[in-house]
């Protein structure tokens, strides 16, 4: 596989663990009910998420209802709010970075500088998956933390939700797809670095030979 079938791949998955982290930040399943001890049949779960909580019944019918205060909030919901946003904005600058500097496009020279910028989206994308992963991992930790807690009633226990699943595989995506990107690009070779062999012209000397040194 050519280097640049490599690095249109990398930003493939890139772009695919983009736009799961956006999902996965829309969805409200961040954590749902448990179904433990008493709760084992109940009428409606309970969807939590980082914009709304939702009630879906078991006739179907669901309702939700947005979060009316966010200094409210707790941290983890509030860094689960800023994160993905970050994430989102700096998804698109290392689209369109590794955009202009992929070996398909013409916006720049090839040369040591369309490597560098390439590498540079490769780069934001890997800091994508880093940031992403934050608060993905501490939801996870409250979530088993609280569950596994005795003094928390089984009525408030929850368990983790499809959305962080979905932010887990973004997340492997977008780092994989920045790491494919970067390697490609640090082991393509500049077509323009090749060493330029001189040879210089021969001239012959007075008496009608080539001078020795036009040899060496």
């Amino acid at each position: 596989m050519t280097s640049a079938a490599v690095e249109i791949l990398g930003l493939g998955l890139g772009i695919l663990g983009w736009v799961g982290v956006i999902l996965a930040c829309g969805l409200p399943m961040w954590q749902v009910s448990a179904f433990i001890d008493v709760n084992i049949v109940v009428a409606q779960t309970i969807w939590e998420g980082l914009w709304m909580n939702c009630v879906v019944q078991s006739t179907g019918q669901m309702q939700c209802k947005v979060y009316d205060s966010i200094l409210a909030l707790p941290p983890e919901v509030q860094a689960g709010r800023a994160l993905p946003v970050v994430v989102a904005l700096l998804g698109r600058v290392a689209l369109m970075v590794t955009v202009v500097g992929a070996q398909c496009t013409n916006c720049v020279r090839p040369g040591k500088m369309k490597s560098r910028i390439v590498i540079a989206g490769g780069a934001i994308y890997i800091l994508c998956g880093v940031l992403v992963l934050v608060p993905l991992c501490w939801f996870a930790n409250i979530v088993i933390s609280d569950f596994y807690d005795p003094t928390v009633p089984p009525s408030q226990k929850r368990e983790m939700g499809a959305a962080l699943y979905i932010g887990w595989a973004a997340t492997a995506l977008l780092l994989f797809g920045g790491c494919l990107i970067c390697c490609c690009s640090c082991s393509q070779r500049d077509e323009t670095s090749f060493p330029v062999k001189y040879s210089a012209p021969r001239r012959p000397t007075s008496n009608g030979e080539y001078d020795k040194k036009n040899y060496v």
